[in-house]
């Protein structure tokens, strides 16, 4: 049953669904996979691979957690503080919980990076593998996102060949009851001077 709240409460049911519609393909539609990097409405459904990248599922991660150690790397955006917010207003971003081990690199899922945080991603990936471009990457960030999928195949393209695409990111995990823990981003420092 619906309160009546006024136009507030049926404007965040229209939006919702509307959410929803725009973040759904038709049944059995499948995505195809761009050339280039995704630029924009990052929240949508994605393809089932990125190129360069081998696309795995939670069952084939967690054996890869427990035999070989990847590097995990979640590429999820860091909360913002509202823009327009008082000065002095309390504020909390949300909290992240990740993959246990996992390296979090915000910003780098980007369709278009600025050349600090290319350099910043470049770096970070370099120190996560010591340097070694043959060792397994895994990407993620949440299900239906498209800056997953464009670090992924942004790091096949920096010459890494054993990157692997995990498109169900933390809510995957966690719906396995596989264990999350928090995190905190690697700092990006702006600018980054070379």
């Amino acid at each position: 049953m619906i309160e009546t709240r006024g136009p507030f409460l049926v404007a965040l049911l229209v939006a919702e669904l509307m959410f929803s519609l725009g973040n759904t393909a038709g049944a059995g539609e499948k995505i195809v996979e761009p050339a280039g990097y995704r630029l924009g409405n990052y929240r949508a459904p994605v393809p089932d691979a990125a190129a360069g990248a081998v696309t795995v599922t939670t069952r084939q991660l967690a054996a890869m957690v427990e035999t070989g150690k990847p590097v995990l790397i979640d590429v999820l955006p860091t909360h913002r503080k509202p823009e327009g917010m008082r000065p002095g207003a309390p504020w909390l971003p949300i909290a992240r919980h990740d993959i246990p081990g996992s390296v979090w690199l915000p910003e780098v899922g980007s369709g278009k990076l600025s050349d600090s945080v290319d350099l910043y991603f470049r770096k970070n990936l370099a120190k996560a593998t010591d340097g070694n471009r043959g060792r397994a990457l895994v990407i993620y960030c949440l299900p239906k996102c498209w800056m997953s999928w464009n670090a992924a195949k942004r790091a096949a393209a920096y010459g890494y060949t054993s990157v692997y695409w995990y498109p169900d990111g933390t809510d995957g995990w966690e719906a396995e009851g596989l264990p999350l823990e928090p995190n905190s981003p690697v700092p990006l420092a702006l600018p980054i001077s070379k």
